[in-house]
C-alpha cells in the first residue's frame, strides 16, 4: 500500500509516473545547485517523504545520473550526466537557434537585425534579418566590424575578461571610423562598465554616419557571452534609448536565444 502522503508510489492513471519523473528532475536540479546533498536534505526541500527520495535516487544511481559520495554518504551528479550533456553542444548552433527570433524582431521593429560573434579581434556578423522599413539591402553577413565602434562589438568587448580585452585593444587599436567614434581608452572603458551594468549597448554614428544601433548579449549554458543580437536603423529615425519598449523587447529576444542555447536566467 502506498503511503498516505506519497501519491507517486505506484504508477496509476492519475499521472503518478509523470509526477515521479518531475520529482526525479527536481532531485537533479537540487544536486546541480548544491553540489551534493543527503536524502533528508533533499526530502525537506521537496516536501516529500525520505522514502520517496530514496527510491528515486536509487533509480538515478542505477542510470549513473547520480552517485553517492562514499566519504560523506551524500549524493552528487554522476558521470551519466556528462554523457547526456556532451551530445548537446555539438548540435547547438547559435545561428540556427536565433533564426526565428531574428525574423520576429525584424518584423516587429521593421529594421535590420544582425547576429554577431567574436572572431579574430572583430565582431563578425553571422546572420541577418531585414525589416520592411530598411532603406538599404546591404548584406552584413560575413562582415568584420570593429569591436569599439559597433553596438554588438561593444557588448562582446564588455564581456571579455580585462586581460583579454587589453590584449585585443592593444592589437587592433581604436581607429576612428567617423568623427563620433570613441578613440579614448579611458572613455571606452567607462562605456563598457556601463554596458555591463545595464545589459545593452547603444551607438550613434560611431561606425557609419547616419547609422544607429542597439545590441544585447546572448549567453550559453555556462552563462558566458557567445554572441550579440542588434537592431540598427537610420539615425534620423532610430533612437533606441527613447524607446524603452524596443530595448526591453530586444533584451527579451536575447534571453530567448540564450535559453535556446541552454542558458538559465536567474
Amino acid at each position: 500500500m502506498a503511503a498516505r502522503n506519497d501519491p507517486d508510489q505506484g504508477v496509476d492513471a492519475q499521472g503518478g509516473g509523470v509526477q515521479s519523473v518531475d520529482r526525479a528532475l527536481q532531485i537533479l536540479d537540487i544536486l546541480a545547485r548544491e553540489g551534493d546533498a543527503g536524502v533528508s536534505e533533499i526530502a525537506e526541500e521537496m516536501g516529500v517523504h525520505k522514502s520517496t527520495v530514496s527510491r528515486l535516487v536509487g533509480s538515478l544511481v542505477g542510470r549513473d545520473l547520480v552517485r553517492q559520495n562514499s566519504e560523506r554518504g551524500k549524493y552528487q551528479l554522476g558521470f551519466g550526466i556528462l554523457r547526456l550533456a556532451s551530445s548537446i553542444p555539438g548540435r547547438l548552433s547559435v545561428v540556427r537557434e536565433a533564426r526565428d527570433v531574428l525574423e520576429s524582431l525584424a518584423a516587429r521593429y521593421k529594421e535590420t537585425v544582425n547576429l554577431a560573434v567574436l572572431r579574430s579581434n572583430y565582431a563578425v556578423n553571422v546572420d541577418q534579418a531585414m525589416g520592411p522599413s530598411t532603406l538599404a539591402t546591404y548584406d552584413w553577413v560575413g562582415s568584420l566590424t570593429p569591436l569599439h565602434a559597433t553596438s554588438s562589438g561593444k557588448v562582446l568587448l564588455a564581456a571579455l575578461p580585462a586581460d583579454e580585452r587589453d590584449t585585443v585593444l592593444k592589437t587592433v587599436g581604436l581607429p576612428a571610423r567617423t568623427p563620433r567614434t570613441v578613440t579614448n581608452r579611458a572613455q571606452l572603458e567607462k562605456q563598457l562598465l556601463e554596458i555591463s551594468r545595464q545589459g545593452y549597448a547603444v551607438v550613434h554614428e560611431e561606425f557609419e554616419i547616419g547609422l544607429s544601433a542597439v545590441a544585447v548579449p546572448i549567453c550559453n549554458h555556462l552563462g558566458n557571452v557567445i554572441a550579440a543580437v542588434s537592431i540598427s536603423g537610420p539615425a534620423f529615425r532610430f533612437t533606441p534609448e527613447e524607446d524603452p519598449g524596443l530595448i526591453e523587447g530586444l533584451r527579451a529576444a536575447g534571453l530567448s536565444i540564450s535559453a535556446n542555447m541552454g542558458y538559465r536566467h536567474r
